[in-house]
């Protein structure tokens, strides 16, 4: 292949080993030969290299951006490098995780208590939409938020450690979708529900479904100073039974609003063994749906005016109340919407409906005038007053079948996921218009654009998140893999790079953030820091105060772990005591990390440099446990160990 490119590229055979995926062919046919004799085995075009280049990260050399996605199913958090496109971590959150030891023994377990509904420890999670938190609608790499669809719970991710330091859920609503998006300044995390029910967890007849069925918007208050939400400064706002869908906080011109997108406005609910229509069906008959404009600076204000009542401890702002205080409004949106994404300068929101062909691109200041003048076009069954559509919207692109979820660059566009088309669309915000458009495979749902949700997004890497990958890997059974592909929009044409195999759950959203934004700890300091609270645990030990001492509510051993040994390494207890582990890493050598498990005991944790873990149990059998190291961490790894001893009665 006698091209300038291949030419002019000579690289050493590891390198192009580890670009073209280390085949056996390149070492056999292409020895340690030119690019152009490696091309030639592996049967690439000069446009594989070129991806392959924009990808390669070298051994040492760290990725530009750090990519929050969604787990799915898996309700973890995946943290994956950009352009390199390796998974850096899973955190655990909703679901155990056993390489960190997260909801295995230690205190880990009691925050996933935390997130307990109708009094049910649940252990899996349908995580969607993380967010991370922003000062002055920029991320600022401090915390990052997460739900559970399935099971309405948010939880707060401490991005010093990248530990889950906190699982909220309240029984107001049964379930969520529009979650976790943040205010400006991450004043609240908010939350709101997708298929109504009656508020509050109680029981009513599907048939009184326009009567007894509601929607709710939750507005969780974040202490910035603690790291956690404070659920007695929250509050809710009652909705209608439609649908509600995503969310999108206003910024800059629009902020103090929040827009949630929904559908079934028509109030369906199936019945297909009843004689009636399929929910689906029911669901898809009107033009229009509607498009949610809450303004939450004023709830705020009706909050603090006592205007609530409360369910299941919640603080909630009824509808009539929020119509009657001018908190609500509804703007028609094309059917079945998915995506309500607010531009960089706050000026306009941008919804795709998924039974449309358009982007439809909505101007604040004119839905605003509409909103200070009074002029409703109508009001839905409940009184929410409706504006005119035509007279809320700039204009309309035309982007193709399925138009779902948007995201932005520094220039101008505008990229929009094409789930029937199966494409990615490149569209002009001033003028309205497609400039590019790049097939991806295949069923995108998201996508998401480096700092793509902030006031001033870099463009330059573009993840479209696709739900099936058919041929794109090998195959292992017909449960197959998402495919996350990796997207340059740094020329005029968007080039595909890269095709990354997700098998974890199915990934729904993402954030791509500045890599030098974050500032992550490299151990914990001072010495026996409890990773929940980043403070000195009371229980902390070092070698110098390892012991065991047996207290009126069972037996307390204070262990240091260091290479390598556990002090203590004979632990003797009787059958039936509860025993209190209190381990403390005394290491402060970076990544010098040990493991601890006990043999049948479902005890398993991770110890970070400088990190306190405590765990209780009942050492309800007599027997010999081992417990050991399970992180190697030196050349004598295996012998450090020791021995659960549990007395017979």
């Amino acid at each position: 292949m006698n091209t300038p490119l291949a030419r002019s590229l000579w690289i050493p055979i590891a390198v192009a080993l580890a670009l073209t995926g280390g085949c056996s062919e390149v070492a056999s046919s292409g020895g340690d030969g030119s690019i152009t004799d490696l091309m030639k085995a592996r049967n690439l075009s000069e446009a594989d290299v070129s991806a392959a280049l924009k990808t390669y990260t070298p051994t040492g050399r760290h990725d530009e951006y750090i990519t929050f996605a969604s787990g799915g199913h898996g309700g973890n958090l995946i943290v994956i490098g950009v352009p390199s496109m390796r998974i850096l971590k899973y955190v655990g959150v909703f679901t155990p995780e056993p390489w960190q030891g997260y909801g295995y023994g230690d205190q880990t377990d009691s925050l996933m208590v935390q997130g307990m509904r109708d009094g049910r420890q649940i252990k899996w999670g349908d995580m969607h939409h993380p967010a991370l938190s922003e000062t002055n609608a920029e991320y600022d790499g401090k915390y990052i938020f997460v739900n559970d669809k399935a099971n309405p719970r948010v939880a707060v991710i401490d991005l010093r450690d990248f530990i889950t330091t906190q699982i909220v859920s309240t029984e107001l609503i049964e379930c969520d979708h529009g979650a976790t998006m943040v205010t400006p300044n991450t004043e609240y995390v908010i939350e709101s529900s997708q298929y109504p029910a009656p508020l509050g967890g109680r029981y009513a007849p599907i048939e009184k479904w326009n009567e007894e069925y509601r929607g709710a918007v939750i507005f969780w208050k974040f202490d910035r100073d603690k790291g956690k939400i404070v659920p007695d400064q929250s509050f809710a706002i009652e909705l209608p039974p439609y649908m509600q869908d995503l969310a999108d906080a206003g910024r800059l011109d629009s902020d103090g609003w929040v827009f949630i997108n929904s559908f079934n406005t028509e109030r369906a609910y199936g019945g297909n063994l009843e004689g009636k229509d399929p929910l689906e069906k029911g669901a898809s008959q009107n033009d229009m749906d509607y498009l949610h404009m809450i303004d939450w600076r004023k709830a705020e204000k009706v909050v603090a005016a006592g205007k609530t009542k409360t369910i299941v401890g919640m603080r909630v702002i009824a509808l009539d109340t929020a119509i009657a205080e001018g908190l609500l409004y509804f703007v028609p949106e094309p059917k079945s919407p998915h995506g309500i994404d607010v531009t960089p300068d706050g000026k306009e929101m941008v919804v795709g409906g998924k039974l449309d062909t358009h982007c439809t691109v909505y101007n604040f200041a004119m839905m605003k005038k509409l909103i200070d003048a009074k002029e409703f076009a109508s009001k839905d069954p409940y009184g929410v007053p409706i504006l005119d559509f035509k007279k809320s919207i700039r204009g309309q692109c035309e982007i193709g079948l399925g138009p779902l979820h948007t995201q932005f660059d520094n220039q101008g566009f505008a990229y929009t996921s094409v789930f029937i088309d199966t494409q990615i669309a490149k569209w002009s915000l001033a003028d309205l218009k497609v400039v590019d458009k790049i097939d991806v495979h295949y069923n995108v749902g998201h996508l998401v654009t480096a700092e793509g949700d902030t006031a001033s997004p870099d463009g330059k890497y573009l993840i479209a998140m696709n739900k099936w990958s058919i041929d794109r890997f090998n195959k292992v059974g017909p449960l197959l893999p998402q495919n996350f592909q990796l997207i340059d929009l740094n020329g005029s044409k968007m080039q595909l790079l890269y095709d990354m195999p997700l098998p974890l759950g199915e990934p729904h959203y993402a954030q791509m953030i500045k890599a030098d934004k974050l500032n992550p700890i490299e151990m914990y300091t001072p010495i026996g820091t409890n990773p929940l609270t980043h403070a000195k645990d009371p229980a902390a030990t070092t070698a110098d105060t390892a012991r065991i001492e047996r207290k009126d509510d069972g037996v307390h051993v204070y262990m240091s772990a260091i290479r390598s040994h556990f002090k203590p390494d004979i632990i003797r207890v009787k059958e039936g005591d509860r025993v209190h582990l209190h381990i403390t890493n005394v290491e402060q050598a970076f990544d010098a990390t040990h493991g601890f498990c006990i043999n049948s005991h479902n005890v398993n944790l991770s110890l970070e440099p400088g990190k306190h873990c405590n765990v209780t149990f009942v050492a309800d059998r007599p027997g010999v446990f081992p417990y050991y190291c399970t992180e190697f961490c030196s050349a004598l790894h295996l012998e450090m160990a020791g021995y659960l001893l549990v007395e017979p009665k």
